[in-house]
């Protein structure tokens, strides 16, 4: 009689532990980190939380915070092939998410200077081109960030030129221009050109950065008397077109007095997904912004995102080298969340689901 009592409660504590070792995974396909380093052997902490965890993404970037003389993860076109390479041979599906910001202009990962192309234009002089010449610049780039394994371009932007004043978006050049009409058919071109070589994007930044003045990266931005509902228009046009979604660090008291966008239930999941119908993968921006940062803890911050209906939570390790994240943490904290019923497993499940559904696209 012991002895099966024993037996029983064993099994159920094996299947308890193989249920939490699947959440646990589940939870990591929901993270992008970012980490240091141009290589990913077996032996490196970025291969091993791939495999833990079974991490859903990696963000990559050139410039490196903690020594500047040394590349962050980009170096030589023959490395970061191999960097991804190996990063693919840690996931089990082969279906890593590994992602750059390359817009064209002041914003592409890959420069001339590490032996790339380096000089795609930015999204204000692509407008002067002939549509021919547009494609052929967006395959082009397509076809290069795929030669080295890239497979999610955080692009197209397609926040409205609507306010002159703005240094981040109209400052760089970096929108196709005030009317959503336009923009959308840039973006959609640019979408067109990534998918025939293969490369998954984003429309950035959701509800709409064009209007503002500050910059989320370095503290709160209020958007509330400058943000116009004609910025939501591409979003409704690309609801079907676009692979995902990012949403910004905006605050709009407008539309949720409370909480900036990227971390708002209002936001992304009444006004994103029921509203306008989009039904794809959410991503954050960065929420090692100042916007974010500043505010919120690493706990709280995860809460809210998960609760708001993120998909996939943004962690770039990138601003600051002494507030480097774990991808242990993040899911250890995630974890400790389910545990406390701050967040449910059906989020989870959710978004799961749905990331699931765009690796389907590689």
């Amino acid at each position: 009689m012991i002895k099966k009592v024993l037996l029983s409660v064993m099994l159920a504590l094996m299947s308890l532990s193989a249920q939490e070792f699947a959440l646990e995974k589940r939870i990591g396909q929901m993270l992008m980190v970012g980490f240091h380093g141009t290589h990913a052997s077996k032996e490196s902490q970025i291969c091993k939380d791939i495999q833990q965890y079974n991490l859903g993404a990696v963000i990559l970037f050139d410039y490196n915070p903690v020594d500047k003389n040394k590349p962050k993860n980009i170096a030589t076109k023959k490395q970061l092939a191999s960097l991804t390479k190996e990063l693919q041979a840690c996931s089990s599906d082969g279906k890593l998410l590994i992602a750059v910001d390359q817009e064209g202009g002041k914003v592409q990962r890959l420069k001339s200077k590490y032996g790339f192309y380096g000089n795609f234009p930015k999204a204000s002089d692509v407008i002067r081109m002939d549509q021919s010449t547009i494609k052929e610049t967006y395959t082009k780039m397509s076809e290069e960030l795929s030669s080295v394994g890239i497979n999610y371009d955080l692009a197209p932007v397609v926040d409205l030129d609507i306010n002159r004043k703005n240094h981040v978006i109209h400052g760089l050049g970096r929108s196709f221009g005030k009317d959503p009409k336009v923009v959308a058919a840039y973006a959609s071109t640019f979408i067109d050109a990534m998918h025939s070589n293969g490369v998954l994007t984003s429309i950035k930044h959701f509800p709409g950065h064009g209007s503002s003045v500050g910059d989320t990266h370095k503290g709160f931005v209020d958007i509330t008397n400058l943000w116009q509902e004609l910025e939501l228009e591409p979003y409704r046009l690309l609801k079907d077109k676009a692979d995902t979604v990012m949403v910004a660090h905006v605050f709009n008291q407008k539309i949720d007095p409370k909480y900036p966008a990227s971390l708002s239930y209002e936001t992304i999941t009444k006004l994103l997904r029921w509203k306008l119908g989009y039904h794809g993968v959410v991503i954050t921006d960065d929420l090692q912004m100042g916007a974010i940062s500043q505010k919120y803890g690493l706990r709280n911050t995860l809460k809210l995102a998960i609760n708001a209906g993120d998909d996939i939570l943004l962690i770039g390790n990138q601003l600051d080298p002494k507030k480097t994240v774990s991808t242990k943490k993040l899911v250890d904290t995630i974890m400790l969340l389910i545990q406390s019923g701050e967040v449910t497993e059906e989020s989870i499940n959710k978004a799961y689901k749905r990331i699931q559904g765009l690796k389907k696209k590689l």
